[in-house]
């Protein structure tokens, strides 16, 4: 714990945005909590980075993505939410009295509680020209985007369960899809390589990676592959590259306030949003393995706003 500072108190405050940082703040606005959230450098978190959302409760004909989370920010900052946009260095508690402090790269705030929804970043290799294909033949979400490719050849990077989930996913929609693995054999349960290997429309490509992509009016047409043995190059024509290689979870400046997983995702306290640090709370990606959809995030900022509430009203 750090020593007592003096500064100007905050009931709540909420760190990232997107879908949980949203709803937690529409949910902590609308019970009058006034919460302050800071947005990061990422305003409104991955789904900006999406081009059509066809799986979110109420958009019978789909949501852009950036229109998605602009809708739920100006909801949030009608019932009372405040924005900070900076980023969040560390999260630390004071010793005196056990309030947060908050330090961002515009100064230090206190709360007597903190939503942590920050999310978990995708891995990708990081080849010339990435960021830009994100939304536009690259993406990390099969669930999210393979209704979008219909009918035409797509392939995913990965040898573990969610590389193979998501192969298998992709078969309900793409004529043909690649396994692209770095090794010989799949890291996968035995029962989920029966499942993908037998599977006519799944081609596995062993000792191969990604070296570079190739695009058409800006969309994804084609890949070079590098075969990790013997060096040699090829091409590989595709129109979406799904990334099943893992996510990193933004949870390191928690520090030790909060526990986390071997794959650094945060852990809460039985089925609730609660860490192990009394008034710590985490929603979204950031505390999510599994499923990592817009919707479950959503509903976890709701769990966490009105968790988060309870323990205030708790310490009146």
């Amino acid at each position: 714990m750090v020593q007592c500072w003096v500064m100007s108190d905050e009931k709540l405050i909420i760190i990232g945005t997107g879908p949980a940082g949203y709803t937690a703040a529409i949910y902590a606005a609308r019970a009058g909590l006034s919460p302050l959230v800071f947005t990061g450098s990422q305003i409104g978190g991955q789904l900006t980075t999406t081009t059509e959302i066809e799986n979110f409760p109420g958009f019978p004909e789909g949501i852009m993505g950036p229109e998605l989370m602009f809708n739920m920010s100006q909801q949030a900052e009608k019932f009372g939410a405040r924005y900070a946009y900076e980023d969040v260095v560390s999260l630390a508690q004071e010793a005196c009295s056990g309030q947060f402090i908050v330090t961002t790269s515009g100064g230090a705030y206190k709360a007597q509680a903190v939503i942590i929804a920050t999310g978990a970043a995708a891995r990708y290799p990081g080849l010339e020209g990435e960021k830009e294909l994100i939304g536009h033949g690259l993406t990390a979400c099969a669930t999210c985007d393979g209704a979008f490719y219909r009918d035409v050849p797509v392939c995913v990077v990965g040898g573990g369960d969610s590389a193979c989930e998501e192969a298998s996913f992709l078969t309900r929609f793409a004529s043909k899809v690649y396994l692209i693995h770095r090794r010989d054999q799949l890291r996968a349960s035995v029962a989920m390589q029966e499942r993908v290997l037998k599977n006519p429309k799944i081609e596995p490509v062993w000792n191969s990676t990604i070296a570079a992509y190739h695009t058409t009016e800006g969309e994804l047409s084609s890949i070079t592959l590098r075969n990790t043995v013997s060096g040699e190059e090829s091409p590989l024509e595709v129109k979406c590259v799904f990334m099943a290689i893992g996510h990193t979870p933004n949870s390191s400046f928690a520090g030790n306030l909060v526990e986390r997983d071997a794959a650094g995702f945060i852990c809460t306290v039985g089925t609730g949003t609660a860490t192990k640090t009394p008034g710590l709370f985490a929603a979204g990606d950031v505390a999510d393995p599994t499923y990592r959809q817009a919707i479950s995030a959503a509903g976890a900022g709701c769990r966490a706003a009105l968790d988060a509430e309870r323990y205030l009203l708790s310490m009146e």
